[in-house]
């Protein structure tokens, strides 16, 4: 039976290297290749020309460069927003989101096919759990997204903000990851840190610790983990509910980390670290958009480094509840406002194309 393929996107530069030494190759040659797998975007191994034949041709053999074939892209029209739903390897697929900002464009990545969380109105919770991403194909999705940028921008002038009279040509790069695609981060926590390890290297893309921010659900093993390794990244908690009984209603892991213990751990991590956290908020209308439940996340979070987004609820096929209106999110924060909570109304993109958060999901 024959060997898998080893997946170039699976390596540390320092791994590619070794690697590259182990089958009697110079290291230089190790870091050409990582040039070309993150900078230069090589379509495949024989356009790396700079590489000896030999190690193309064992590259050839061996490796596979990881690229996940798009099954599906998918235009929102509100113009700035694009859905990939992409392919793995063992027929599996997962959903990329590419989203333009003024000043800025983010991936939203995946680092599982569904989710083992279950939370109520989340569509990948609804379709269940089917198994990790490797980092590779955590990194492939940054990869495919930076690729589209730099083919688009080259010829075609970005695309305009309102306000922007005058857009022009520039050559884009992916510069902001948000890991709040399909499934639970720290679920899968060492293929997720070494997945954001390779995507910061310097000599590659390069990405900046504070333009990263990694979604949880509330897994207080790996908050804790986390603020233990010094992860430089960003964090955001979904909480969804000020009490047990409620955040449990709607996010079935709160059964196995309960409100009190979820709340000790983000003390530990903001202590530890000296960095605020991302409280994340679903408004429901009816539901856990009221003043008290307001005046509830007052309390729970008051004297803590910390910011709530708040996210209107996106339409599921699996659940029934209606998003909040404005009037009441703006109470909403101006109760927030009152604990000396800052907060923020999420901008509603791709709703119209389910790329909204909470709305990815794939029929296997």
């Amino acid at each position: 039976m024959a060997s898998a393929l080893l997946n170039l996107h699976d390596f540390t530069r320092a791994e590619l290297t070794a690697q590259i030494e182990a089958w009697g190759f110079s290291p230089v040659h190790g870091a050409r290749l990582w040039n070309y797998l993150y900078y230069e975007s090589a379509a495949n191994i024989p356009a790396m020309m700079e590489l000896p034949v030999r190690l193309r041709t064992r590259l050839e053999t061996d490796t596979t460069l990881g690229r996940l074939p798009v099954s599906r892209e998918t235009h929102s029209a509100d113009g700035f927003t694009r859905k990939y739903l992409l392919a793995l390897a063992d027929a599996h697929r997962i959903e990329t989101v590419l989203m333009r900002y003024t000043g800025r464009v983010t991936a939203c990545v995946s680092s599982q096919v569904g989710c083992a969380m279950g939370c109520v109105f989340c569509a990948t919770g609804q379709m269940g759990y089917t198994r990790h991403l490797t980092a590779g194909e955590i990194v492939a999705q940054a990869v495919h997204v930076d690729r589209v940028l730099r083919s688009t921008s080259a010829d075609t002038p970005a695309l305009a903000e309102p306000g922007d009279a005058s857009p022009h040509h520039r050559h884009e790069r992916l510069r902001n990851i948000v890991l709040m695609g399909m499934g639970e981060p720290l679920h899968n926590y060492d293929a997720v840190m070494k997945a954001i390890d390779i995507l910061r290297d310097s000599s590659g893309m390069a990405l900046g610790a504070k333009k990263i921010c990694l979604s949880t659900v509330g897994v207080v093993p790996g908050i804790i983990r986390m603020a233990d390794e010094n992860r430089p990244i960003h964090l955001a908690v979904s909480l969804h509910g000020a009490t047990q009984a409620e955040r449990l209603a709607l996010v079935p892991a709160a059964r196995a980390w309960p409100l009190d213990q979820l709340m000790d751990a983000c003390r530990y991590y903001t202590t530890k670290l000296g960095r605020r956290i991302f409280f994340e908020w679903t408004l429901i209308e009816g539901k856990n958009d009221g003043p008290a439940q307001a005046h509830a996340v007052g309390a729970l979070l008051r004297g803590m480094p910390a910011q709530v987004n708040l996210i209107p609820l996106n339409p599921t096929a699996g659940y029934a509840g209606a998003p909040t209106q404005n009037i009441a999110a703006k109470q909403f924060q101006a109760i927030l406002a009152d604990y000396g909570l800052p907060s923020t109304v999420r901008q509603r993109r791709g709703i119209d194309i389910g790329a909204g958060c909470g709305q990815l999901a794939v029929a296997e």
